[in-house]
């Protein structure tokens, strides 16, 4: 038996083209090619937006007490142009946890706009200045004093002393007499007008 002939080996097929076209011109770096649709981004943006608003608007700040000025009255101090003014408050506390003082200041609007500001006077004084001028007794409740303690849903009455530099007429014919309180670790005051 003769030998076969043996077929000669078939050459390697080419590599086929590739399937996708590669145009090395292309610019890969572009928002085409890198961003989402700009639909899909807007909504987004939207939806957080709609969540801050909703997430400050729950936690925004608001006042832990409220009240009302309940008495006012005013003695001229003699030859000083000056005025000492009782004003009695009272103070609610609307929040959850207690509520401490940490500054009481007053200002005066005269009838012709001008402004005149003055904390309180040291409760220590207050009996001092009732025993000076008694008209400042009328109505008076204890010093409502810095550093009071009003516990949750509670109230305190009480009376602070200021002076403004004005007659005891033009303080009878203010506009407005404003008392701020300014509790510890609440960023809003209680603010109370008459």
């Amino acid at each position: 038996m003769a030998d076969q002939p043996v077929p000669p080996p078939t050459p390697p097929t080419p590599p086929a083209e590739p399937v996708t076209e590669f145009n090395i011109g292309d610019e890969f770096g572009t928002a085409k090619r890198n961003l989402p649709p700009a639909g899909i981004v807007l909504i987004c943006i939207a939806a957080v937006a709609v969540i801050v608003g909703i997430f400050a608007f729950k936690e925004r700040a608001k006042p832990q007490g409220a009240g009302s000025i309940d008495f006012v009255t005013a003695a001229e101090v003699p030859g000083q142009n000056l005025i000492l003014s009782a004003v009695t408050i009272t103070l609610h506390n609307a929040g959850g946890r207690p509520l401490w003082i940490s500054t009481l200041k007053a200002r005066l609007t005269t009838a012709d706009g001008k402004t005149f500001d003055d904390e309180a006077a040291s409760g220590v004084d207050l009996d001092r200045y009732a025993q000076s001028f008694p008209v400042l007794k009328e109505n008076a409740q204890p010093a409502l004093l810095p550093e009071t303690k009003i516990r949750a849903g509670g109230e305190q009455k009480g009376t602070l002393v200021v002076s403004f530099p004005v007659s005891k007429q033009a303080f009878d014919e203010r506009k407005s007499l404003t008392v701020t309180i300014q509790p510890y670790d609440q960023p809003l005051p209680v603010i109370l007008i008459k």
